[in-house]
């Protein structure tokens, strides 16, 4: 996992770096710095109406008694969206926008659902049930006392 991480964030700037030499080298380095610019400008609008969309899309979910986890899931995919918009370079901004439309966003949705199912396993242990850990499960429940005490006799009167 660590070298996985390592090797993403030493190649991807290594990659947009080149890319954007490319692009600077074919048109010219106003052109470029114009997209970057200007992707960067669309990405933040973008992010800022798709933010409220999914922020109204959450309230009223809440309000009606639903648990939101899609909508969660598009916030903090919006989130990164505007991460990525910030760095500059070509791919990250491509990537950031498709993360801030709708129907890209369900695709990308879909597929976290699916590696989530494959990868990550979730144990429920039930409570009329030990644990095979060695743990104990404890139920319990709180019992308010009268300030009188059982037999209508303050602490103090004793």
């Amino acid at each position: 996992m660590f070298s996985r991480l390592l090797f993403l964030f030493i190649s991807v700037p290594l990659v947009e770096l080149v890319l954007l030499f490319w692009l600077a080298d074919v048109a010219n380095w106003r052109l470029t710095l114009l997209i970057v610019v200007v992707t960067g400008a669309v990405g933040a609008w973008l992010a800022r109406l798709q933010g409220w969309h999914t922020y109204r899309r959450i309230q009223q979910q809440l309000a009606s008694g639903q648990m939101p986890t899609e909508s969660l899931i598009d916030a903090v995919m919006i989130f990164v969206a505007g991460a990525l918009l910030l760095t500059p370079g070509l791919l990250t901004d491509c990537f950031g926008i498709t993360l801030l439309l709708p129907p890209c966003r369900y695709i990308y949705r879909r597929r976290l659902f699916q590696w989530l199912k494959a990868n990550v396993k979730i144990q429920d242990s039930p409570s009329n049930q030990p644990s095979t850990s060695g743990d104990v499960i404890v139920d319990s429940y709180v019992v308010e006392r009268d300030e009188n005490g059982p037999h209508g006799t303050s602490r103090n009167d004793l």
